[in-house]
């Protein structure tokens, strides 16, 4: 079978199962990275180039610059694909697609993965159920909006990953400042209504349109809270027989097929409320979780979604099948939290449920999995009542997010 050459993007240090993978089945890899992260232990092994990016600001590059440093590639390489790592590099690989007529995700779906307006609206067309919501384009839609619909809102970006820059709102007066305080970039934000519930994440893979794999968890901390109020991230897996996980499955699979998704790693996110106990569509994306979630779903399913998307993408450039292997019925969790040590002392966290500690500066990482429900939950409330007596460091967010 020929060798392919896949070039991936990533402007954030993420993907090694993929390449490692990717190479192991015989194809040639291209990085495209930001220049701030030579340093980082890449697998080296498996690629074959690799090309750096200079950042205009936090995982943003010249994309002229980029469209002319690929037709240079170009030039001398035939390229089969370009794959987008982060959550940050789909439009980069959408764009590099569309110029270069390269099969793959092109711009306009990308839209539906990576733009929370156009997700939202797309979702309302499809008959899935989403938090109110309006675009913040012009002053009158915005007025009757938040006359209509009651406080608390929520301003979101349109287009950053995670709970990055997201404001909750209580009042039209503190909506406006915020609104105004955004001057030419108001509008890159979207507004929505608040809805109080559970929150959860289900990680899928998805061949030729069959959705093959999902794995559904929920959220113990949600990212946004996290985010903006400090403190411990965790979330555990459902087991595949609950009812949440039916509910879940079956809405995962109707964003998906409505979004357009032919193939590939999908993160998609929902809230359950505790108003009417329906679950409403957040967000989706055409990638693998971040945060660690891959690690949580291995441990449960014994399925490597980063490695099982890189045999998905080899099974396209080469015509073959794909099958993926029959889930291990596992509950996992998964606890992360910044602390004040480079390195944290992991042995009070020992325990015979522990699967692995993440090796992350000034952070704490545990991955747990048991066949019982109760002990996963009962190991990660007693590690996070520890990090929050003794270890946890909570710093205002900045910089990138990590989900």
């Amino acid at each position: 079978m020929e060798e392919k050459t896949i070039v991936c993007i990533s402007c954030y240090y993420k993907g090694y199962d993929f390449m490692d993978e990717m190479k192991r089945l015989g194809n040639k890899i291209i990085l495209v990275t930001s220049e701030n992260l030579k340093e980082k232990n890449w697998p080296w092994h498996a690629i074959d180039e690799v090309f750096y990016m200079p950042e205009i600001k936090p995982s943003v590059w010249n994309l002229d610059h980029l469209i002319q440093g690929f037709s240079h590639l170009m030039q001398t390489r035939k390229v089969d694909a370009v794959i987008a790592l982060d959550d940050y590099d789909v439009e980069k690989a959408a764009l590099i697609r569309e110029t270069f007529r390269i099969p793959g995700m092109g711009q306009t779906t990308h839209r539906y993965f990576r733009d929370k307006l156009a997700m939202r609206q797309k979702a309302k067309d499809s008959g899935i159920n989403v938090p109110e919501f309006t675009a913040v384009f012009n002053n009158d839609e915005v007025n009757r909006f938040v006359d209509k619909v009651p406080a608390p809102w929520v301003l979101k970006p349109r287009s950053e990953a995670s709970a990055s820059g997201i404001k909750k709102l209580t009042s039209k007066d503190d909506l406006w400042d915020a609104l105004n305080a955004l001057g030419e970039e108001r509008h890159l934000f979207l507004l929505e209504s608040f809805k109080p519930g559970d929150v959860y994440h289900v990680d899928s893979l998805t061949f030729n349109k069959d959705i093959v794999f999902t794995s559904a968890s929920k959220y113990l901390a949600p990212p946004m809270q996290v985010s903006h109020e400090g403190g411990v991230f965790r979330t555990k897996t459902l087991g595949r027989y609950s009812d949440e996980f039916k509910a879940l499955d079956e809405a995962n699979a109707k964003v998906l097929s409505n979004f357009g998704l032919m193939n590939g790693a999908t993160h998609t996110e929902f809230i359950r409320s505790k108003d009417d106990g329906k679950y409403y569509f957040l967000e989706t994306s055409s990638r693998v979780g971040g945060a660690h979630i891959p690690d949580l779903v291995e441990a449960s399913s014994n399925i490597n979604i980063w490695r099982e998307w890189a045999k998905i993408e080899d099974a396209l450039l080469k015509g073959k099948n794909y099958e993926v292997s029959k889930p291990t019925g596992y509950y996992s969790g998964l606890i992360v939290a910044l602390i004040k040590d480079k390195e944290p002392d992991y042995n009070e966290f020992e325990c015979e449920e522990v699967v692995k500690f993440l090796p992350i500066d000034y952070h704490i990482g545990i991955v747990y999995k048991s066949n019982d429900s109760t002990i996963v939950q009962e190991r990660l409330d007693r590690a996070a009542e520890k990090i929050h007596a003794e270890m946890l460091n909570i710093l205002p967010p900045k910089g990138k997010p990590t989900s």
